[in-house]
């Protein structure tokens, strides 16, 4: 079984109001619909995500932080917009997840339900039992009690079989206002999983408020450092956070010693209290004579993942006289942010000598620091 996520963030939510569309607007330093992605990008058991865009979002750069995905235009309507994600789902997959931009703080364990209860249901969705007394009311008075047994709030994601999901919605041609209304039409069973209070739709301004005091109540933070040391030898060029830069010793070292990136990695270890490189890639193995540091630094990045975590910030400094780092800055960061996964903008990578005191003063060798920030939302 294979499950994709769609992430429908096509519409333009102004009853939240701002400048932009309440998807991308800021929520603790990422868009709304960068968070509602994240917990699916990590997720183990999806495989794949689609991003459903409006047309007019396509060729700008307000989903710039949202992890990997492939991205489609949507439809003037919200069944058009997922039918324009079905289309676009990888050849492999049988399972979907439709969620909704604008749910950013979904958590693994409902991802994990909905997943669960397709092994016996076409499909499934999370939702609260309604627990408090419902009115009718007309000209700002009550009309009636209407009882509550039974009554559920919906929320997403919304999880189908892809075959019967993709049937249903070709058959029918009225809009709807979620999936499980076009599925229940079509007569697939839908069960319900359990919800989560805190998975809220951001519909009206004070929901920005109300997302962000849940996020303060259960978020986990984590920073941890790193510091590196290597020796010069001889060689033509130095490996330095992912860039090859020439000059006229070389870096010495079990690995391809790129001082930087190993840094940033044992960071990442320290925060996630799991040691440093040597003791998950020991020097005495000779498998990692020579190895390339992209496989410590992805390999530490997916330990945080597997752990819940998604690294939020790095900071690396290189100390050192020579090689001069300046002109190769912006090369380095993006090194680091594509292997990360993370924008640019939350990566910095800078350097400073040692006013020619020890031994980076000599030139004998180059140092760094790195500390690194971790969240669990």
């Amino acid at each position: 079984m294979t499950t994709t996520a769609i992430i429908v963030a096509a519409g333009r939510g102004t009853r939240a109001g701002g400048d932009i569309p309440k998807q991308w607007q800021d929520l603790g330093g990422r868009s709304i619909a960068a968070l509602a992605m994240q917990p699916f990008a990590d997720h183990p058991r999806v495989a794949h995500l689609v991003l459903v865009l409006h047309p007019d979002d396509l060729a700008t750069d307000l989903w710039r932080d949202t992890p990997t995905a492939s991205v489609v235009a949507g439809g003037a309507t919200r069944k058009a917009s997922v039918m324009a994600g079905l289309a676009a789902v990888p050849d492999t997959t049988t399972r979907v997840l439709i969620h909704d931009a604008a749910r950013p703080l979904v958590s693994a364990q409902i991802i994990d339900r909905v997943l669960t209860a397709l092994d016996s249901h076409q499909g499934a969705a999370p939702a609260v039992a309604v627990t408090d007394t419902l009115w009718h009311g007309a000209d700002g008075v009550v009309t009636g009690v209407q009882p509550r047994d039974g009554l559920y709030r919906a929320q997403t994601p919304q999880g189908f079989h892809l075959a019967p999901l993709l049937a249903a919605h070709l058959a029918q041609e009225d809009d709807a206002t979620d999936d499980v209304g076009v599925a229940r039409a079509a007569g697939l069973d839908v069960a319900i999983v359990a919800g989560d209070e805190t998975n809220i739709k951001i519909t009206t301004p004070g929901d920005f408020a109300r997302a962000a005091r849940l996020m303060g109540q259960d978020m986990d933070i984590r920073c941890g450092n790193g510091y590196d040391v290597h020796r010069f030898g001889p060689g033509d060029h130095v490996w330095l956070c992912g860039v090859k830069v020439p000059h006229g010793r070389s870096l010495q070292g079990h690995s391809d010693a790129d001082v930087g990136m190993h840094a940033v990695t044992d960071a990442i270890y320290g925060a996630l209290g799991m040691g440093d490189i040597g003791q998950h890639f020991p020097p005495s193995d000779p498998q990692w004579k020579g190895a390339d540091s992209q496989i410590f630094l992805r390999h530490a990045v997916g330990l945080a993942r597997d752990h819940g975590y998604r690294v939020s910030n790095v900071d690396c400094t290189l100390v050192c006289e020579y090689p001069k780092i300046g002109p190769h800055q912006g090369a380095m960061k993006a090194a680091l942010a594509a292997i990360m996964g993370l924008a640019a903008d939350r990566i910095s990578v800078k350097a400073t000598t040692s006013e020619r005191l020890g031994f980076t003063g000599r030139e004998e060798g180059i140092a760094s620091l790195a500390t690194v920030t971790l969240v669990k939302p």
